[in-house]
């Protein structure tokens, strides 16, 4: 488990949630932010989040949305840990299952929910340089196929259940062919930087056993400039409302 000293407390959604993460691990940024606004769910309703992590995502969406059955699967326990932690500290309910999702805890295989979420590891198995950090490096490297994520997922979902997933635009193609007759009502969301700019990230939206055509929506551009002037914060009008003041993302 972490130390004290071997945290930091960050502040999410303009301070509405503060969030322990390691200093030298994985740390949570924008994407888990933009997952749970892209999340519709109502209270009432049950979510899972896939790889939870320290639970940015799905106390994002609980602080969003009163009311909301939150569970998260991690298989890192010292993840889980700082999940639990970060609920209890922020006065959320959230429910951290330890394990990993390709064999699934039997706890969780007894469950079916509104809505699954998830934020996948981006880079392939041999992509790029190892992470330094154990936990940075399992957090953000590919072990499991995305393709069984997108499988699980849909697996604990009700009938006409959510899926919404956050990932590189060039993984694109591999999601759509995993929901491929399984899923339907896609709603694609390219994420670009700035005007212009092409999208480095997509979030996916589908319904389990829909046939809804899918659609491609109109980009969601991070930043107000067209280019990056120094170090003070740009973000376009749209972006602060979900990244500062918890607003949730139609999609």
């Amino acid at each position: 488990m972490f130390a004290a000293e071997d945290l930091t407390c960050d502040d999410f959604i303009g301070g509405a949630l503060r969030i322990y993460q390691p200093r030298h691990g994985y740390r949570a940024a924008m994407d888990p932010v933009l997952l749970a606004a892209a999340c519709g769910a109502r209270a009432g309703e049950s979510v899972l989040e896939l790889g939870c992590g320290a639970g940015v995502a799905s106390l994002c969406l609980g602080r969003r949305v009163e009311g909301v059955a939150l569970h998260g699967l991690e298989v890192q326990p010292a993840y889980a840990d700082l999940a639990r932690r970060n609920a209890q500290a922020n006065g959320l309910a959230l429910t951290v299952h330890e394990g990993d999702l390709a064999q699934m805890p039997a706890a969780l295989r007894q469950m079916s929910f509104d809505h699954v979420i998830a934020n996948p590891p981006y880079f392939a198995p041999q992509n790029g340089t190892a992470a330094r950090d154990a936990g940075r490096e399992t957090a953000q490297r590919e072990d499991t196929p995305l393709a069984e994520w997108v499988r699980q997922g849909l697996k604990r979902l009700k009938p006409s259940g959510h899926l919404v997933l956050i990932q590189n635009a060039d993984r694109l193609d591999d999601i759509l062919f995993a929901l491929h007759g399984r899923a339907g009502a896609i709603r694609i969301l390219p994420i670009a930087a700035r005007q212009g700019r092409d999208a480095g990230r997509v979030i996916v939206s589908s319904r389990k056993g829909a046939k809804t055509p899918l659609r491609l929506l109109a980009p969601l551009v991070l930043h107000a400039r067209a280019y990056h002037a120094g170090d003070a914060e740009d973000l376009s009008e749209v972006a602060q409302s979900i990244l500062r003041f918890g607003q949730n993302l139609p999609i």
